[in-house]
């Protein structure tokens, strides 16, 4: 007699009894329990957001009217994410939640990778996005000192461009401003 042996999905509850150094996150079923970011995947996104929170959080030089978020917890269908900087037009989410994690898909998602996100963030968590609509996907690369931007378009990523080393950037949805790729890194 054969016996199948199948994993149960993952829950919530595995979110939550998570150990709390490790970032955890559901995809497609699947508990995924990943490292904190390291020094260069911190300074990058700090950075980052830091960049954009004036301009589109606060209007200080900028149009404003967005709510950017450094690791907002995703709850997307039964998928769970964690990215590292989320962006939500305040005509998508008017009123920011008072709530332990976010059910509206963001307009605009960031991830940077690092070689233990790497695979998860360009497959199944890219998917997902997808899945849910979210506009626009940028992933940073601070080894590779790089920043590709993807639109949604009719359900597939379309690149919009990738910026290298001391080059300038300004790519939908934040082609507002600009701001030199290498103030991401120290």
């Amino acid at each position: 007699m054969t016996r199948s042996l199948r994993r149960r999905p993952a829950t919530y509850r595995d979110v939550l009894d998570a150990p709390p150094h490790k970032v955890a996150e559901i995809v497609s079923g699947e508990l995924h329990l990943l490292p904190r970011p390291a020094s260069l995947h911190a300074l990058a996104r700090s950075r980052l957001g830091g960049s954009l929170q004036g301009p589109f959080g606060f209007g200080q030089g900028g149009p404003g009217g967005w709510w950017i978020v450094f690791e907002p917890e995703l709850h997307l269908g039964e998928d769970i994410l964690v990215p590292d900087l989320a962006g939500w037009r305040r005509t998508t989410m008017p009123d920011y939640p008072d709530a332990p994690y976010f059910t509206i898909a963001p307009d605009w998602v960031c991830e940077v990778l690092s070689p233990s996100t790497r695979s998860l963030d360009l497959g199944g968590k890219r998917d997902i996005y997808a899945r849910e609509g979210v506009k626009h996907l940028w992933f940073v690369e601070p080894v590779g000192r790089s920043l590709q931007a993807f639109e949604l378009q009719a359900e597939d990523w379309v690149a919009l461009g990738t910026v290298h080393g001391a080059e300038t950037v300004s790519l939908p949805p934040f082609d507002d401003i600009d701001f030199p790729l290498d103030a991401l890194w120290p």
